[in-house]
């Protein structure tokens, strides 16, 4: 385990005070009971320590003596809880964006686990890997939350093609699982994990707004840079997304603007395997996709909003990201497996 410090968003707290109440609990009396505060937000920077949800959980099985909770809370957990990412989430383009904007800004939501996004040819596999000790019932609102969201978003005939779950099965059976996944469910896996059609995953969502994603997206690597002060590709990440549209976004500005010599900034981007160019490159494909997907904005603008001095560059450089121009891209052409927010 390496992240003992592990902490949750707090406003996950208040999916699991409305699954207490549904339950006929009185949720303040088990906060209190835990030591919680009462006045839990979405605020972000408000979190929870791995090991104090932990404890929640446990109290609110026994209280309510429902061995499934977990999967109680899934049902009450609400895009909104998960502040800005939620509210990306809601607006992606398509599940398969959905699942990459997850992977991508998961840490905004949780320090206790990554998030990973595995394409083959006909599926896409979604891990959950924990860094710490989680509760059965963090993993059963987690996979539960994701799939019930999905189909909110697209139909809801939605299933996944198999769900895998760290934890043991539960001596109770496994009917609730069943019933709420509906496809094939393993127990006491190496991760969590969700199975997907690709091509389902590919279909475009009907809510999709990339104008809205993209100021999401915005906000949460402002979080990510908050949260992660002493995470030198977050911050750096942030300064780029700020000094680009400005058309002078350097190694040695971004250095300054995070108090290091541009030597010290390559140094700290090296040992995390990567570099400044690399940073820049991965940052200026991922605002592009978004970018191109928002039809209010010309190629030309796109092309000032990330710096390049004249459309031919970007025109270049977008098709050696994508393998498509930016037209093609914005009308759906070779758009398959190139993730807006990844």
């Amino acid at each position: 385990m390496t992240e003992p410090s592990a902490t949750t968003i707090g406003g996950y707290v208040l999916a699991i005070g409305k699954a207490l109440q549904a339950s006929g609990v009185d949720s303040a009396a088990v906060f209190r009971a835990e030591g919680l505060a009462l006045n839990v937000t979405n605020d972000p920077l408000q979190r929870l320590p791995a090991t104090a949800l932990n404890s929640l959980y446990a109290a609110s099985v026994r209280v309510t003596n429902n061995p499934y909770f977990g999967l109680a809370v899934a049902r009450h957990i609400r895009m909104s809880n998960l502040h800005a990412l939620g509210f990306a989430l809601a607006a992606s383009d398509t599940l398969l964006d959905f699942c990459w904007r997850l992977e991508r800004y998961f840490r905004v939501v949780s320090e206790a686990a990554t998030v990973t996004i595995t394409e083959a040819a006909d599926e896409v596999t979604l891990r959950a890997n924990h860094l710490v000790e989680v509760s059965g019932e963090t993993e059963d609102a987690f996979l539960g939350f994701l799939v019930l969201a999905m189909r909110q978003l697209s139909e809801t005939s939605f299933n996944p093609i198999s769900v895998g779950f760290a934890h043991a099965a539960p001596t109770a059976g496994v009917e609730p699982y069943a019933a709420l996944f509906r496809a094939p469910v393993a127990f006491g896996e190496p991760a969590s994990r969700l199975v997907f059609e690709k091509s389902i995953l590919s279909r475009p969502l009907a809510g999709a707004c990339p104008e809205l994603a993209q100021v999401n997206d915005n906000i949460a690597v402002a979080y990510l840079a908050r949260l992660d002060k002493n995470d030198v590709i977050s911050t750096a990440r942030q300064k780029i997304v700020e000094l680009l549209p400005n058309g002078e976004c350097t190694r040695d500005l971004v250095a300054k603007s995070l108090n290091m010599s541009p030597t010290t900034l390559q140094f700290k981007l090296s040992k995390r395997h990567t570099s400044f160019h690399d940073l820049m490159e991965s940052t200026r494909k991922e605002l592009a996709c978004s970018y191109v997907q928002q039809s209010a904005l010309s190629v030309t603008e796109i092309a000032f909003l990330l710096g390049f001095n004249d459309t031919s560059n970007f025109a270049r450089a977008f098709k050696r990201w994508t393998g498509a121009s930016p037209t093609d891209f914005r009308e759906g052409a070779d758009r398959k497996g190139v993730p807006a927010s990844a």
